[in-house]
């Protein structure tokens, strides 16, 4: 199990806190068999459940809202064998008389926190839907403050974020699965009676959860990156439940492993030579004179710091690794407001200085320069993804695949091609599904970015498809999701569909 290939799992768990030039930053799942109609979940009634969805939450002031615990089972085919409390904030209607109902929202991850994400509530909707929903946002199990999984300490996860993401030999390669060894053993030690127990759908059907204690019939949802995947999951389990549901930055939930690895290298690849044309057109660019060049200067750097760091001032970590490296230019990546940072830090990092490219990594992972880390979200995103989308045989030669990704994406190939990540993860999630039609539920907007390199353009297009009520929406833009920071085309749209239920066009595009 190839370091290389877990880097291409912890891209692929973007959060919508995406990096800006003030502030740079870091969804993936699938699932298949054992389908579950999540009957046994939607029990608001008598019945195994209904301790659970009759429970009232004790809401007390904290920081940006009111905080509350929601107390979930571990298993939901067992509710009655143990329990966990998930964190939960609602920050309310600005104007109460208008109030029209809750609206849940999440960041993506897995592993990021959803009442951080809330607690930000005028910076991830329009004023206009503050002031009549209340903002609800939540941990999901495994997470945050949320019975989180944690394997490995801060040291520990230096070690494991800078290690080499492409290990050039056959010693690398055995220090690589080294290291993967010791996390995933780490894992199970921590975590014994959770760690095969936070699935999307797990975590799909707490929701359902919180919608019936929040007094709602139907949910409304906002979910970006992996966000959308839950969100996606609630609506194939719990179709009659969905209210107005927003999915931005769409994960297209029944592509295989491979498929999405090689359509993100992709996504990387063309979000990389976005980056560069604009360093060139911008002038006195220190990637080159052209595209092509300046691509390649890019990998040139990597290699270097591979074969010898930089050193880094200011931080606990005093070497910029490649690993290190490659985090710093995927979270410039994320959005084009950060491309200025990411020049200045290539600028720093010529002339002996990796300290720039080390604040754009700590940024990516919710690191300080003391080297805390701020959550588990780079320690849940296996937890959660080795359960949704366990190692299967791929049919294909890694070799095969490895010549396939380079063709799409010779620049980022060596950081998502590979084998896969979970063949010794020690769970298998409990339940998992074989359909993500969503039938009978209400129109449900999915939003896609075309320069989004996180989750590409196509799977939005994919999940609309998928979906029998999916309605599409286009941002013809770059950066990873388009809802609060593309334009009034986008905004005003999601708006109109949030307050009075407006369903544009499908195909519309901004």
């Amino acid at each position: 199990m190839a370091l290389a290939t877990l880097v291409a799992m912890l891209v692929l768990s973007a959060c919508d806190s995406a990096p800006s030039a003030e502030s740079p930053d870091s969804g993936e799942g699938s699932s298949s068999s054992n389908q579950d109609s999540g009957s046994s979940a939607s029990q608001d009634g008598p019945g195994p459940l209904e301790e659970f969805y009759s429970q009232e939450i004790s809401w007390s002031d904290c920081e940006g809202g009111e905080c509350g615990r929601l107390t979930v089972p571990i298993d939901y085919e067992n509710p009655g064998e143990g329990s966990i409390e998930l964190a939960v904030i609602r920050v309310p209607a600005e104007d109460a008389d208008a109030r029209q109902g809750s609206l849940l929202v999440n960041p993506g991850g897995p592993g990021a926190s959803g009442v951080d994400y809330a607690r930000q509530s005028e910076l991830i909707v329009s004023p206009t839907v503050a002031e009549v929903y209340d903002i609800i946002g939540f941990d999901p199990r495994g997470v945050a403050e949320s019975a989180p999984i944690v394997c490995f300490d801060d040291e520990e996860m230096d070690e494991f974020v800078g290690a080499d993401p492409s290990p050039d030999d056959a010693a690398e390669e055995e220090a690589s699965d080294e290291l993967v060894g010791e996390f995933v053993s780490a894992c199970e030690e921590a975590a014994p009676e959770l760690l095969g127990h936070v699935s999307t759908v797990e975590a799909a059907k707490d929701m359902d959860v919180l919608r019936a204690v929040l007094g709602e019939s139907t949910m409304d949802y906002l979910g970006k990156s992996y966000g959308t995947f839950l969100g996606t999951t609630y609506a194939e389990l719990f179709p009659d439940r969905v209210g107005r549901f927003v999915l931005d930055g769409a994960i297209a939930p029944e592509l295989t492993d491979q498929e999405r690895r090689l359509d993100q290298a992709e996504g990387f690849e063309q979000a990389a030579r976005s980056y560069v044309r604009d360093c060139v057109d911008s002038g006195d660019c220190p990637l080159g004179g052209d595209v092509d060049a300046g691509l390649e200067r890019i990998t040139e750097f990597l290699d270097e710091v591979d074969a010898d760091p930089l050193p880094v001032s200011g931080d606990a970590n005093t070497e910029l690794t490649e690993g290190w490296a490659f985090y710093a230019i995927v979270a410039a990546l994320y959005n084009e407001s950060a491309w200025s940072v990411l020049t200045e830090a290539f600028e720093r990092a010529f002339e002996g200085d990796g300290s720039t490219m080390q604040v754009l990594a700590n940024l990516y992972v919710n690191r300080d320069d003391e080297g805390n880390y701020d959550g588990n979200l780079f320690q849940a995103v296996y937890a959660v993804n080795c359960l949704d989308d366990p190692e299967q045989e791929s049919g294909q030669d890694e070799e095969e695949m490895l010549a396939e990704v380079e063709r799409a994406a010779p620049n980022f190939a060596r950081y998502f091609a590979g084998e896969g990540t979970c063949a010794e993860w020690p769970e298998e999630a409990t339940q998992t599904l074989e359909s993500y039609e969503a039938a009978g539920a209400a129109p449900i907007l999915v939003i896609g970015t075309t320069g989004d390199p996180a989750t590409p353009y196509e799977w939005a297009e994919t999940l609309a498809e998928t979906l029998e009520s999916g309605v599409l929406l286009t941002y013809d833009g770059e950066g990873h999701t388009a809802y609060g920071r593309s334009n009034t085309c986008i905004d005003d749209t999601v708006d109109a569909y949030l307050l009075d239920g407006k369903v544009p066009q499908d195909g519309k595009e901004c």
